[in-house]
């Protein structure tokens, strides 16, 4: 293999193998890597700008039987801290979120044993008399499988109902790795590898917008990782012409404080800065399928998130109202809409706020910043 044939692939949007883009991910020099993948992002955002977006992550249930080791927000069923969010503190928490400019929540929680899909379907659609303007951003494909098994039915007829419930859009959570080996190793009670790839394949079928993640950082090896992005390549490719399948792609790094993982297994984040950026640019590169990449600043910091939107990003995520799980495992990072606006000026570039379709919209008059809480 030879660099400059594999930057001509990646500049002509080719498909790379995943040997091909651990060659370049271990031989290019980070300049260069950071160019190719610089031009690919001026070519799919021709805009330029930076996006973000103002929501705020609310669990469902912290309760949840999958046990994943590098989790430390869930609590057992019967745990005296165990909750299910009840629909006055949905109000009270989404008039906070548009109080601050919110248009959105996430919706997220556990493998709740007793929550079956009426009980989401009740929820959503009690959420949405209330707030129809809010988009529901919910769930995921290892809950809609964990659904899907309560109530011995298909990905397809379960994102049906919830869909007509008032379901927007399906978060990429639960990816982790796309590897059975990993998912063994640190989430044995979620969905399987495959499953995960079919719940997003029958959402994207349905025409439900969805994201993809990858938690890498912890157990996985280079050809895991890299595999991960040609299955998510692969799954984008198939979906109907016209359809919004996967809306953007967000790498983040395992975050290791008292988890089981780093307890008991001795696995800890050692990815650097030029790994994670390295890894942006990779994602870039990998995914010419998928237009929006975006820098996870909750997990590796501002400045490192700053110098990746000149290495393939061009989103910056949510400001993040509110957010307990990847925080619960030593996430330390926070902005606001003002300071999250400030840091992508301060890399060179205009923010613009967005819904999760990508649409611009206007930053509301007269929002309220809020208090973050460390």
């Amino acid at each position: 293999m030879e660099l400059k044939d594999l930057y001509s692939k990646a500049l002509n949007f080719e498909w790379l193998t995943p040997e091909e883009g651990i060659y370049l991910f271990e031989k290019a020099p980070l300049a260069e890597l950071m160019h190719i993948a610089d031009e690919l992002r001026r070519k799919q955002v021709p805009h330029g700008k930076v996006t973000w977006q103002i929501d705020r992550n609310v669990n469902t249930t912290n309760v949840c039987t999958a046990n994943c080791k590098f989790c430390n927000f869930y609590r057992v069923p019967g745990h005296a801290e165990a909750y299910i969010t009840s629909i006055d503190e949905y109000k009270r928490k989404i008039e906070e979120t548009l109080k601050y400019g919110g248009d959105q929540l996430l919706l997220q929680g556990g493998h709740h044993p007793e929550l079956g899909l009426q009980f989401y379907v009740d929820t959503f659609k009690q959420l949405k008399q209330l707030y129809p303007n809010v988009k529901l951003h919910a769930l995921g494909p290892p809950e809609v499988a964990h659904i899907t098994k309560l109530e011995k039915s298909t990905h397809t007829e379960v994102l049906k109902a919830l869909k007509e419930a008032g379901l927007n859009s399906l978060p990429g959570a639960g990816a982790e790795i796309l590897n059975d080996r990993v998912r063994r190793l640190i989430s044995k009670g979620k969905c399987g590898a495959q499953e995960w790839l079919d719940v997003m394949r029958a959402a994207h079928k349905l025409n439900i917008a969805s994201s993809a993640t990858m938690m890498f950082g912890h157990v996985e090896t280079l050809m895991e990782r890299f595999q991960h992005l040609a299955d998510i390549r692969q799954v984008q490719s198939e979906k109907p012409e016209g359809h919004y399948g996967f809306t953007a792609f967000i790498p983040w790094t395992f975050q290791d404080v008292d988890t089981l993982l780093a307890r008991i297994r001795g696995v800890h984040n050692m990815t650097t800065a030029e790994e994670y950026i390295r890894m942006i640019a990779m994602s870039r590169i990998m995914l010419p399928n998928i237009k929006n990449i975006q820098a996870s600043w909750l997990t590796v910091g501002k400045q490192v998130a700053q110098i990746c939107l000149h290495a393939g990003a061009n989103d910056f995520g949510s400001i993040m109202i509110e957010e307990n799980v990847v925080s619960a495992a030593g996430a330390p990072h926070r902005f606001t809409y003002r300071s999250m606006q400030q840091a992508i000026k301060e890399a060179g570039f205009e923010p613009q706020l967005r819904t999760q379709l990508y649409e611009f919209r206007e930053v509301p008059a007269g929002i309220e910043e809020q208090i973050i809480n460390y």
